[in-house]
């Protein structure tokens, strides 16, 4: 029987996705938060998963991805590329995991699909998508079809910050009430510095430009 009273969370311990989650304790009666370990460069992040999953008392599952590891090579699944500062002119940037976003999400919805749910709630944006292809919404629907076709089943991904940015995902952030554990508990910084990060990674920098901005009108 499917069960639209809740929801999965794909749930990196980052910005977007703990604000996703905040999102779906709104909207939903239980949400599940589903992490991968690949062997990313900062294991921190699933720390931090795992910390605001207990603050918030949501159960966390963590999935093994390592075979990603062996084929994705780039600056977050190895320590001796260097995170690009700035995006390239042409093409993704080095930060850009091959096939990660499909990969996740196929295996949240096997899991969604083992407990009855059709909700899966992802943190991909259009509007700062840093280049980066599978957090387009034309590849989620994409993959929604494809979902559904492969397993006979309704699965919705939903893109609560698909047509926002970062301004705005403050914002929603701190309407939901999560202001300070956005600021303090999660871990966006592509060299793996937890909370305001090291400020000079693309992620940290599109991270702090949305922070001031907010708090200009704040």
């Amino acid at each position: 029987m499917k069960n639209k009273k809740e929801a999965v969370v794909v749930f990196s311990g980052g910005q977007d996705s703990t604000t996703c989650l905040l999102w779906a304790m709104k909207e939903y009666e239980k949400v599940y938060a589903v992490s991968f370990d690949y062997n990313q460069r900062h294991i921190l992040e699933l720390q931090c998963a795992k910390e605001i999953c207990d603050y918030f008392k949501v159960e966390h599952v963590v999935l093994d991805m390592s075979l990603l590891n062996q084929l994705a090579s780039n600056s977050l699944t190895r320590r001796d590329i260097e995170v690009d500062k700035d995006a390239p002119d042409e093409g993704t940037p080095n930060s850009f995991v091959e096939g990660r976003n499909m990969v996740f999400l196929t295996f949240v919805a096997i899991y969604a699909k083992t407990k009855g749910i059709t909700d899966i709630i992802t943190g991909v944006s259009q509007s700062d998508f840093s280049g980066y292809p599978d957090c387009r919404d034309v590849f989620i629907k994409s993959l929604n079809t494809t979902l559904n076709l492969a397993m006979d089943y309704d699965f919705d991904i939903i893109t609560p910050l698909m047509w926002i940015d970062k301004e705005e995902t403050w914002e929603m952030a701190d309407k939901l009430g999560g202001y300070d554990v956005i600021r303090d508990m999660t871990l966006t910084c592509y060299n793996g510095i937890k909370g305001d990060g090291c400020g000079d990674c693309p992620s940290c920098k599109l991270r702090k430009k949305g922070l001031d901005a907010y708090l200009s009108r704040r």
